[in-house]
């Protein structure tokens, strides 16, 4: 595992401000929804989302979500170049808010994706429940 660089410091307290500092661009929200939906963990799967991120915006974007406890990365144990990244309790706590955004721009714009939103919209407790379960099963202890 990857030594973790401390979080940049902050401008102020503010909440707002703090979740800003941590997620305030598009691709790093982008990464977590790959993370949370689509169950990506490598550098390659993120790069070949419909986004198009630059390779050199996926580095510095996946250096800062683990500098701020939302990920970690771990060497791929079958091929030791490769990382791979998952969420932390930190970061999984973010899908609530990832699904209210989502919700919030279907309301107000023309979006894609219509199945999501619309599974969002009739049970997103349901849904919620099976992106935790999902991190959850990743993160169990193999032996009790």
């Amino acid at each position: 595992m990857q030594k973790r660089s401390a979080a940049p410091k902050r401008r102020s307290r503010c909440p707002l401000n703090a979740s800003v500092e941590m997620l305030g661009d598009r691709w790093s929200l982008l990464i977590l929804r790959d993370m949370m939906l689509r169950g990506y963990q490598t550098f390659n799967e993120f790069l070949h989302s419909d986004e198009k991120i630059a390779t050199n915006i996926l580095a510095d974007r996946l250096r800062r979500l683990e500098s701020y406890g939302i990920i970690e990365a771990q060497r791929d144990p079958a091929d030791g170049r490769k990382m791979i990244y998952t969420l932390t309790a930190k970061g999984i706590d973010l899908a609530p808010v990832l699904t209210e955004m989502v919700l919030w721009a279907a309301r107000h714009e023309e979006t894609g994706n219509q199945a999501l939103v619309l599974q969002m919209r009739t049970d997103k407790q349901k849904l919620l429940a099976a992106v935790r379960q999902r991190w959850d099963e990743k993160h169990s202890p193999l032996i009790s």
